[in-house]
């Protein structure tokens, strides 16, 4: 699957007046990168993070509505008037429940007379039987021509098929008369009425559906790629679009080995296996097929990626394409920013798996990265100390330890500057504040000294 097509915006914090000293001594150091090759240059104050080691997944998303496995079409086998309706749409039914009733009167006549031909019929098939044994009778003692047994046993055939075909118009009659009351194939519930009492039934046409309660089902079109990567059995998570909990989950029972010639789209079917209080027919959800989990994988936020685009001419085939990399900001130090190219892997919502480029120890940078060059002068703030200058507090009480840190430096000489700048240069920022404290404690004492 295509990962990264989007391209990344980066929001560059950039806060003034962290660095800098005063103007006689022409130094605009900040709190930390001190190389030889940064002096002139305002630190950049940036955020930083872990990275974190934990699993993730190579994902397909889809949207699609929750389906009733089975809908069934409710329509009347006899066509007359409509005289009672017994449930509305959202009722739920057993089945063989009674849902309407057709006119009857027609069918219970027809009944009627159906049975009446039934008993002629059988009173003719006695009466013919009687005389064909009677026949046979005769024909035996020679009291008989040939010719009247033969009119005899025609007759009494010609009786059993009338009988029969008089049983089958009774057994129709009472079927049509039975189908005057409508009722439900299936349990379910009514999800459509398409008729009102007075209307007039036809057969053939929908009266209402009824949707099976034995289970859900979501079905989804993927492009090609995305379907190829799905199989049967996967785990599904579904999720109502506007709620960030999973509200149900199933697994993929049936796909498509097709793809459909029109839209060129594959079709998978998820049957859920449980569902939360949210999940009825017809609501939007959206499909999170997990393809493959990685385990102890290390993970970034894609908030802290850079992107980096180039142009590239294909003397071959005359194109212009756009090669696209990824890479991030390490602090190190907490002083300066590292550049580092990235080999990337599973891209899992805003988490992205990094294969190689990163160590698990790394501090990324993830806000202030994007106006950073490899080499960059940093100053790691985070909490209430990652804000805008304007919003500090200004006054004693309020003083940052980045101007702290300026204040102590502007009561030194250069030479002195110059070796603190040094010492805490490979100091941790613990390090570097206990160091700050230590020199602060010095010129307090040797201002005493020299009051006194």
């Amino acid at each position: 699957m295509k990962k990264f097509l989007t391209p990344i915006l980066l929001i560059s914090i950039v806060f003034a007046g962290c660095g800098g000293d005063d103007s006689n001594n022409n130094n605009s150091s900040g709190f930390g990168g001190f190389g030889s090759g940064n002096f002139g240059q305002r630190a950049t104050s940036v955020e930083t993070s872990d990275i974190t080691i934990g699993s993730i997944s190579e994902q397909v998303r889809s949207f699609g509505n929750v389906k009733a496995q089975n809908v069934i079409s409710v329509v009347p086998q006899v066509s007359n008037r409509i005289t009672d309706m017994y449930v509305d749409l959202g009722d739920t039914v057993r089945q063989g429940q009674t849902l309407a009733k057709i006119h009857d009167v027609t069918f219970r006549d027809q009944l009627a007379q159906a049975r009446s031909q039934l008993q002629q019929s059988r009173i003719a098939v006695v009466r013919d039987s009687s005389e064909y044994a009677r026949q046979q009778s005769l024909r035996e003692r020679d009291l008989t021509s040939s010719a009247d047994l033969e009119i005899a046993e025609a007759n009494y055939q010609s009786s059993l098929a009338q009988y029969e075909s008089a049983r089958s118009s009774l057994t129709q009659a009472l079927e049509n008369f039975n189908n005057t009351e409508v009722k439900a194939p299936v349990s379910g519930v009514i999800t459509s009425r398409s008729l009102e009492t007075g209307d007039l039934a036809t057969t053939g046409t929908e009266i209402f559906q009824i949707a099976s309660t034995k289970g859900y089902e979501s079905r989804i079109f993927l492009p090609v790629s995305d379907w190829r990567a799905v199989k049967i059995g996967q785990d599904v998570n579904l999720r109502i679009s506007n709620e960030s909990n999973v509200s149900a989950r199933g697994i993929v029972s049936r796909k498509s080995p097709q793809l459909d010639e029109t839209t060129g789209l594959g079709e998978v079917v998820i049957t859920l296996t449980s569902i939360g209080s949210d999940i009825y027919p017809g609501v939007l959800v959206e499909n999170i097929i997990n393809i493959t989990t990685k385990e102890r994988a290390m993970i970034v936020p894609r908030s802290a990626l850079v992107e980096q685009v180039e142009t590239v001419i294909n003397p071959e085939t005359n194109t212009i394409d756009l090669e696209r990399t990824y890479s991030v900001f390490v602090s190190k130090g907490d002083s300066i920013a590292e550049r580092r190219e990235l080999d990337l892997g599973i891209e899992q919502g805003d988490r992205i798996e990094v294969l190689g480029g990163l160590l698990p120890s790394d501090d990324i940078i993830v806000t202030g990265q994007s106006g950073l060059d490899d080499g960059s002068r940093i100053q790691v703030a985070s909490g209430e100390r990652f804000q805008a200058p304007q919003e500090r507090q200004i006054g004693q009480e309020g003083r940052s330890p980045v101007n702290n840190r300026q204040d102590i430096l502007a009561n030194m000489s250069e030479e002195e500057r110059a070796e603190a700048r040094e010492k805490m240069q490979d100091m941790s920022r613990e390090e570097r504040m206990q160091y700050l404290q230590e020199l602060r404690a010095q010129q307090t004492s040797s201002a005493d000294s020299t009051s006194n």
